[in-house]
């Protein structure tokens, strides 16, 4: 069966928004596990010999909270994508009323938390940003993110996998 236009736009946003809960969930992970399971977000770099050091990291909770978050969107959206293939393609059905009313209360939840999740990210990664600019190291966190930190391994590509992080629930 072919499906309406806006149904096949309402798969595609399911799909795009799956997809960038789940790189937003990833990369966050990445660069907390590359800072030893410490969260960076609002953390404040200091000089250990000549090497940056995440030397007050912020609670791990708070990065659980903004990974969890992308990731539970992702699940939702999946499921949602699923359901709603299965839906057009096995039964034929359609949404009624009450249904509609309530995946749009549980869409509107999770876009105010994905918002709260992506001014956490971008405030925290911001804060992290301004703490290492300030050692005078270097002029930038994409350049920070390339010096040797201290322990060796970590923060790597911190920067980017911030950024991606950030910048992926809003295309969602």
């Amino acid at each position: 069966m072919a499906l309406p236009w806006l149904q096949r736009f309402e798969l595609l946003l399911f799909t795009a928004a799956f997809l960038c809960g789940a790189v937003a969930a990833a990369t966050l992970t990445r660069t907390q596990g590359s800072f030893s399971g410490r969260c960076p977000l609002y953390g404040v770099a200091a000089l250990n010999g000549s090497s940056p050091a995440l030397a007050q990291p912020s609670a791990p909770s708070l990065c659980y909270f903004v990974a969890g978050v992308s990731g539970l969107l992702a699940l939702y959206c999946l499921l949602l994508l699923l359901f709603w293939v299965y839906s057009s393609c096995i039964e034929d059905s359609h949404r009624g009323p009450i249904g509609l009313r309530i995946a749009l209360v549980i869409s509107a939840v999770a876009i105010f938390l994905v918002l709260v999740a992506a001014c956490i990210l971008r405030f925290g990664t911001r804060s992290l940003c301004k703490s290492i600019i300030s050692l005078n190291i270097t002029i930038s966190c994409s350049e920070a993110q390339k010096l040797p930190w201290t322990p060796p391994g970590t923060a790597l590509q911190f920067y980017s996998n911030l950024h991606n992080a950030e910048v992926r629930p809003l295309l969602g």
